[in-house]
């Protein structure tokens, strides 16, 4: 399809759809997009739990990938959805959404896929790749996480040295917490966001996503904030699995997906990064890059976490290039 290099592909549309049951009462979205016969890609979101969006779609040359979305438990079009008090979180956990991931594989009948998304979905992309390298065939993934708990820390306290006002506030939104240490910080939030009191679960959710806006407000964004802007289902969806992720460390040992990184050797792998990302410090990706045989890693100067015009130019340049592979 022409294009210029630096211009996305035009807004496309699923040619097929469905919910895949994956056991434990849920059900999860899926949609497939481009050409059926095209090089497999699976488009793994960030949060988590903010769903698949429909912009990733035109990351791809329609003509030569077939690109598959999904929601993850919990969010989006799945079900049942985190915003229902009801949802039990106890089947929400990273395991369980690698095992969602390869169920759904083997239901599309996919041999190997390209793996794409950041945040949160560069950390479930790690998990799943170190666990089935062999249906991974390459990598693409704009802002690194790991979900460490020294990134966990970063994020929901340690970034308060430079929004302190901001921090303060999101502190005080769970004054029963004991102490600073954020694990204790999060489970309060958690423990809110699983109270039979709707404004409880309304109060902590709009506190947190204060804060989450926060950390990216430096950055250059159109539209609404990235977090108080959603919807309010979807936003509360996203704040219960947040907290409930995170404050459980993502049930991740401490390192191990840059421990475990040379399972990934063979597998090409594109980490496009900002300098001035401040949701997830550069040194993760540099960390990784490092560890993994197989990696490229661009930096982009003056880009954040939610990228920008050059970040795009990379991930298209990287996607265009695995395209024909």
């Amino acid at each position: 399809m022409d294009r210029k290099p630096d211009e996305k592909y035009p807004p496309i549309e699923p040619y097929e759809h469905g919910m895949l049951d994956v056991g434990e009462g849920n059900l999860v979205y899926w949609e497939a997009c481009g050409n059926p016969d095209g090089k497999p890609a699976l488009v793994v979101h960030g949060g988590p739990g903010s769903g698949c969006k429909e912009r990733p779609r035109q990351y791809f040359d329609p003509d030569h990938y077939r690109v598959v979305l999904f929601d993850q438990r919990g969010c989006g079009r799945s079900t049942p959805h985190a915003s229902d008090p009801a949802a039990d979180m106890r089947y929400n956990t990273t395991d369980r959404l690698i095992a969602d991931m390869e169920r759904l594989r083997v239901h599309l009948g996919i041999s190997t896929w390209l793996l794409y998304g950041g945040s949160w979905g560069s950390t479930l992309i790690l998990a799943y790749a170190e666990q089935y390298p062999e249906r991974v065939s390459e990598i693409v993934i704009p802002a690194v996480t790991t979900t460490r708990r020294s990134e966990i820390d970063w994020l929901y306290r340690g970034a308060g040295r430079i929004f302190p006002e901001a921090w303060d506030l999101f502190r005080a939104g769970v004054p029963e917490a004991e102490g600073d240490a954020t694990p204790d910080v999060l489970a309060a939030y958690a423990r809110r966001l699983e109270s039979p009191d709707a404004g409880v679960r309304e109060k902590a959710t709009a506190d947190w996503c204060a804060w989450e806006d926060a950390v990216l407000s430096q950055e250059a964004y159109t539209g609404p904030p990235p977090y108080s802007g959603r919807p309010g289902r979807a936003q509360q969806a996203l704040v219960r699995i947040c907290s409930h992720y995170f404050s459980h460390g993502a049930w991740l040992e401490e390192g191990q997906l840059i421990r475990d990184a040379g399972r990934l050797t063979g597998i090409p792998g594109v980490l496009v990064h900002g300098r001035f990302d401040l949701g997830g410090p550069l040194i993760t990706a540099w960390e990784l890059a490092k560890a993994w045989p197989d990696a490229e890693l661009t930096v982009i100067d003056g880009a954040g976490h939610l990228g920008g015009p050059a970040t795009s130019r990379a991930v298209l340049a990287a996607l265009d290039r695995f395209a024909r592979q």
